[in-house]
């Protein structure tokens, strides 16, 4: 393998996207190094990893050199970022219901900020960091979104979650322009992430799937949302990460965009014997918006009532060559990868 002298530092290894990326990267042969708050988690993760890597990437072993480091604090940083060439800071507080805004915002900057000054220091030559499309969605209403396009995060509207990401990934760009213009910077902004899961801590937007298999769900809104398989985000980390035409671009991963009552039907005929489990009804915009006075995860659906935003992901395709899976298809390997984990009440 060509790339095995060459180190990458993954971020919050223990993530849905961090561990495709894990993956993606053993199988191009590189080293890897992976951080975690908790090593108490390694031994876990290397079994995770390790099963994965047979069945998806016909890998014998996934090795890791897993350290400990955190957000929140500067400790860590600099042995994380030692001897790397490349790092893909992927770590990120992900939650819709918090108390304080900057539960989310702070760490999500500072984190960023922190991982940028240790590879800086360590005079790594790339950094690709995971923002979001909540970065790019969320400003002036439009029919079609790209690159170009930032959220606002001074809007009335706009989610703790939208500010966070928008904030940490301005921060970011701000340190490469002002602190250290040889540190080359690109950065992927994923859409609703799905996909097959590897593991039962399931990310937050998996679990939108687990309930609706468990019939959990009476009722779907009807909102919709741009798709992407895990395995294709983690593929554009990697394209991001070795192109030359990458430093300095943002890069929407996003397949196309589907509703919620979109999600069942297709679920319905994928999984059928789970279609009795599957809501048939759509939500009253009314009812979904009376719930957002009580709870911040319903005020955020219900901001996205009637917005049927287009992402425009051909910049991606067209300068890096990524060819992503249909969101249909990501949806299908989310349900099945649950139901094969005994994620989701037995029948």
């Amino acid at each position: 393998m060509t790339n095995e002298n060459e180190t990458v530092l993954v971020t919050g290894g223990s993530g849905f996207i961090a561990t495709h990326c894990i993956l993606k990267l053993a199988a191009a042969g590189y080293k890897i190094k992976s951080t975690v708050r908790n090593l108490d988690r390694v031994t876990d993760l290397n079994e995770i990893l390790n099963k994965a890597g047979s069945q998806h990437e016909r890998l014998n072993r996934v090795e890791v050199e897993w350290t400990s480091a955190d957000l929140t604090k500067d400790e860590g940083w600099d042995d994380a970022v030692s001897g790397c060439k490349y790092v893909l800071h992927v770590a990120s507080p992900v939650s819709l219901d918090v108390k304080d805004e900057n539960e989310l915002i702070t760490p999500a900057r500072e984190g960023t900020l922190r991982v940028l000054k240790a590879a800086s220091k360590a005079k790594v030559e790339r950094v690709v960091l995971t923002s979001s499309v909540a970065a790019i969605l969320n400003g002036e209403e439009k029919s079609s979104y790209d690159e170009n396009d930032w959220t606002n995060p001074e809007a009335q509207d706009c989610s703790a979650y939208s500010k966070s990401k928008t904030y940490a990934e301005k921060a970011a760009w701000d340190f490469v322009e002002n602190v250290d213009s040889n540190l080359e910077l690109a950065v992927i902004n994923p859409s609703w992430v799905l996909g097959p899961i590897l593991e039962s801590d399931i990310g937050s937007s998996v679990q939108s799937i687990q309930m609706l298999l468990n019939g959990a769900l009476p009722l779907v809104p009807k909102i919709s949302f741009g798709m992407v398989d895990v395995r294709d985000v983690a593929d554009l980390h990697v394209l991001a990460m070795t192109s030359d035409k990458a430093p300095g671009n943002r890069f929407i991963a996003s397949a196309n965009t589907l509703s919620m009552p979109e999600w069942t039907r297709i679920l319905r005929e994928a999984i059928p014997e789970y279609k009795k489990r599957l809501p048939k009804r759509t939500a009253p915009d009314l009812l979904i918006k009376f719930l957002g006075i009580f709870s911040k995860t319903a005020g955020f659906i219900a901001e996205q009532l009637c917005r049927t935003k287009q992402i425009d992901n051909s910049k991606a395709k067209n300068l890096l060559g990524w060819e992503p899976r249909s969101g249909e298809e990501a949806l299908i390997a989310s349900a099945k990868s649950l139901i094969e984990l005994n994620q989701v009440k037995a029948l």
